[in-house]
């Protein structure tokens, strides 16, 4: 099935790239070899700037100007999807043994996957570049090849290509690999020795000129280079301050980057050791373009934490940003800017130089402090195969891998919802359908309400500002008051809130609603947003933005229902509970007064909050938990302290203890 998957993917990567028209589709590789690419020119590869390889590298791709654009298109295509592959199955045999079966049936297809997923490969095919290559020989060198001569005859080609990949003759000269490392560097001054005589001008505007192709290819302080030299040109830094201060960071992140590749090296992780070496010639690159960043997936190979509930952080955190956009993971906020334009070059220097990746030789390497789970309760519907297969983890969940989805979650929520139009004459069809249901059971109140809130001014401002702040706020402030004082109970809240959210996703999408401020004919005021223009097919100030017929389910409402729930389960003191049960009361009336939904939908909303309490439930069980004992050998470190009734399920013995420090005792919750 898994390689089904990468077929499927293979074949979307590749329609993604020929769907597109001839001039938008591998435009470096037109640039290059096209009709009047810049291979074709009889003066200088880098009169244009264009061209950003080195020497050797147009030397290599010569020959290729011959080919007709169009025939070479699904070559490459598939020939770039091949390199990939290759990729994957070589790093997937390279992973540090002894792994079991299921592991080598599972490693390859799961690879390939994500690096196809990835943005460096997406970025490669899709701009027609040669980045692949360079990994691949270097794995190649690495890990296929046998002797002295051979992988250095690999890794000096590659450093042709790329020339920060360099390093990697470093890491085999402290790795005790002399001979490889003097025959990589000897190809790599060939090859470039060889472009040199042939092509003399074009070798010194690379080398000497442009200080091995800095400021070729694009604007180094864009987006795209992440790079060290590109985050300070982004910062501000320029002239000698900068370039002073790119060379000592370059060298402190080289000297500790490498001093760990060979330290894992020597520990039997080799495939980390090359991953880590990457990463520090992605940091300390001139420039480093998007594509040239697939050092960085390899880096998810390194295990971290020494409970088993913080393994999956690390792969986590690099599948997200490897896979999605900066705004993706990060709110549009300026005080983040500075971090979600150069999340990829954060996750490079990060597997560089800090991420503490465990040794073969830790005691926490096969056996982690197992994570504390909660005994399996059965759920109102046990008995039905596969539903309650979850198991209540008592620990709190890492935090910013937490932030992370839950970003990344709500991002997808607005895309979705965005998405999920069926133009405004359904949705005001469907508006008065809901209008002439509640006129015959007689709720229909909206336009009353609305009336009178404007009327009165300082209600009317409270209205509009509960509507637009509270929503986001009091959910947010709820599930962190629970991560940090009731971790058991916040997973299972975090859940519900969800699963209603998805529910509320297929009732957006299957269910356009035009909002009663929306609805023309009816006297409706828009209190927040003001007066709209009917007579514009796309009318409103926020039509741009999102989908302004998503009324039902409310999920203004739902998640303040969802709020009071909890509240009322969960909060210590009575005024707390009550206190919680006025959010909901506040929310409905605010999104009626401003005519931002009907009634129905706040029916709607509770339905799809009843469903997700009703999902979480079948899934996972009751919320309480029955106590019990638990022996001093099986209660995990660094537990949190329980609140409410518990009851532990024994997981396996822990490995014993370095020290008598990390003994642990008996606790009765």
């Amino acid at each position: 099935m898994l390689w089904l998957v990468v077929a499927a993917l293979a074949v979307r990567q590749m329609a993604a790239v020929l769907r597109e028209p001839p001039g938008e589709r591998l435009t470096d590789l037109e640039t290059w070899i096209g009709e009047n690419g810049v291979l074709h020119v009889t003066g200088s590869l880098y009169d244009s700037a264009r061209f950003a390889g080195t020497p050797f590298a147009g030397l290599v791709l010569k020959p290729l100007t011959r080919t007709a654009e169009q025939s070479l298109g699904v070559a490459w295509t598939f020939g770039s999807l091949l390199l990939v592959a290759a990729l994957g199955v070589v790093a997937a045999r390279a992973l540090p043994g002894p792994v079991s079966r299921r592991t080598a049936l599972l490693a390859a297809p799961v690879a390939i996957s994500l690096l196809m997923l990835s943005l460096p490969v997406r970025n490669a095919l899709h701009l027609g570049q040669t980045s692949i290559l360079p990994v691949l020989l270097v794995l190649l060198g690495c890990f296929a090849v046998r002797g002295e001569r051979a992988p250095g005859i690999l890794i000096g080609l590659a450093a042709a290509l790329q020339p920060t990949v360099l390093l990697f003759v470093v890491l085999l000269c402290l790795t005790g690999r002399r001979p490889a490392a003097v025959t990589g560097g000897a190809v790599f001054a060939a090859c470039t020795a060889l472009a040199w005589a042939v092509m003399p001008g074009d070798s010194w505007t690379y080398w000497v000129h442009h200080v091995a192709g800095t400021g070729l290819g694009g604007n180094a302080d864009s987006l795209a280079n992440q790079s060290l030299h590109g985050a300070l040109l982004r910062f501000g830094l320029t002239g000698p301050l900068e370039i002073a201060l790119f060379g000592v960071l370059a060298a402190a992140v080289c000297f500790f980057g490498l001093r760990r590749a060979a330290r894992y090296a020597g520990d039997g992780q080799l495939l980390l050791a090359v991953a880590v070496t990457g990463c520090v010639a992605v940091a300390v690159s001139p420039t480093a373009w998007q594509y040239q960043l697939l050092w960085v997936p390899l880096a998810v190979v390194g295990r971290v934490g020494k409970r088993a509930c913080d393994r999956l952080a690390w792969p986590a955190v690099v599948v997200l940003v490897l896979t999605l956009p900066g705004d993706m993971l990060l709110p549009n906020i300026e005080a983040v800017f500075p971090v979600r334009d150069n999340v990829l070059l954060i996750a490079a220097l990060a597997a560089a130089c800090a991420v503490p990746f465990l040794p073969r030789t830790s005691e926490y390497w096969d056996h982690p402090i197992p994570t504390g789970h909660a005994a399996p309760v059965p759920a109102r519907w046990g008995r039905i195969p596969l539903l309650p297969f979850w198991r209540r983890v008592l620990s709190r969940p890492s935090l910013l891998l937490e932030l992370l989805l839950i970003r990344v979650v709500y991002s997808a929520y607005a895309h979705v919802r965005l998405a999920a139009t069926a133009g405004r004459a359904t949705a005001e069809h469907h508006g008065r359908r809901i209008h002439s249901i509640e006129q015959w059971l007689r709720i229909d109140i909206e336009h009353r309400v609305n009336h009178a809130v404007v009327d009165i001014g300082r209600l009317r401002g409270f209205f509009d500002h509960y509507y637009t702040t509270c929503h986001f706020i009091v959910p947010m402030a709820i599930l962190g008051v629970l991560y940090v004082r009731r971790p058991a109970d916040y997973r299972w809240a975090r859940s519900t809130l969800g699963f209603a959210t998805l529910l509320a996703l297929v009732g957006f999408w299957l269910y356009p609603l035009a909002p009663p401020r929306l609805m023309p004919g009816l006297g409706f005021i828009d209190t927040v947003y003001g007066v709209q223009d009917f007579a514009k097919p796309d009318y409103g100030s926020l039509t741009a933005m999102t989908n302004q017929y998503a009324a039902m389910p409310s999920l203004h409402f739902g998640w303040s229902l969802w709020c009071g729930v909890i509240a009322v389960m969960l909060a210590p003191k009575a005024w707390m509970k009550a206190l919680g049960l006025l959010h909901p009361l506040f929310t409905v009336f605010a999104i009626i007064a401003t005519a931002n939904h009907w009634v129905l939908d706040a029916v709607g909303g509770a339905v799809v909050v009843a469903l997700g309490f009703g999902l979480t439930h079948v899934l996972a069980g009751p919320r309480r938990l029955r106590p019990v004992t638990v022996p001093a050998a099986a209660e995990p470190r660094d537990a949190p302290e329980p609140r409410g009734d518990l009851e532990l399920s024994a997981p396996a013995p822990l490995p014993e203890p370095r020290s008598t420090d990390e003994a642990l005792g008996s606790k009765q919750l």
